[in-house]
């Protein structure tokens, strides 16, 4: 893929904003000229397309690459407001719509500006995660298990993200590395936990994008630490 093409293969640090959650125009504008790569409109509760549209109204003058990553078709908004939609297929999901069925029901009921969407291939690693409940994914993986599923979606898939998701808690970097080192083609992003200098390092010497969310509503200092 060309990198001007798809500018995100060029990015290690994107910063996951909560469409549920809201920032002081103070810290918007810090996170925003932090040095974070890109935005990315992402949450799983209480996400609709009024709470969506006003976080990407917020963000609409400033001159960042704008992700939408939708919890659901209702909440995809006109392409024109984003620059990507980055679309998760839960590789590890009990319920069978978060891998194929939300995606046809959007696809029969929206118009899809192509060639703006990217699908990531989730890999969702904590039980206690709203993801992991809603999606009722099978967290209870083992190494080789997420590795078979990483290679699943960038082999047989094709797919040109693969993202291992915490979601609120610090990862295994022993099992990102293996990881990385099991890929060949596709990205690997990885997020959760992440809340200082010494958590970004580490999981950026093995993710080639790291994603950065809670922290931003705790402490936008630590956010800092976290840009690299």
């Amino acid at each position: 893929m060309n990198p001007q093409t798809h500018p995100w293969k060029n990015w290690k640090h994107i910063t996951k904003l909560d469409p549920d959650k809201s920032l002081s125009p103070d810290d918007l504008e810090t996170i925003v000229g932090s040095g974070t790569d890109a935005i990315m409109i992402s949450g799983t509760q209480n996400i609709t397309d009024t709470n969506v549209g006003q976080l990407i109204s917020l963000l609409k003058d400033y001159d960042i690459p704008k992700i939408l990553e939708p919890a659901t078709p209702e909440a995809v908004l006109d392409g024109d407001l984003v620059d990507s939609i980055f679309v998760p297929l839960v590789l590890n999901a009990g319920d069978l719509k978060w891998i194929v069925g939300k995606h046809k029901d959007w696809i029969l009921n929206h118009k899809i500006k192509w060639e703006k969407v990217i699908p990531e291939a989730y890999i969702v690693m904590n039980p206690e995660s709203a993801v992991a409940k809603l999606t009722k994914s099978k967290t209870d993986l083992t190494s080789d298990e997420v590795l078979a599923y990483a290679r699943y979606a960038e082999k047989y898939l094709r797919l040109p993200i693969v993202y291992m998701e915490y979601s609120g808690t610090y990862g295994d970097p022993t099992l990102v590395k293996r990881l990385r080192d099991s890929l060949t083609e596709a990205a690997l992003f990885y997020g959760g936990g992440i809340d200082s200098q010494v958590t970004a390092a580490e999981m950026l010497r093995y993710a080639d994008v790291i994603v950065v969310g809670n922290v931003v509503y705790t402490d936008i200092d630590k956010f800092i630490e976290t840009i690299p």
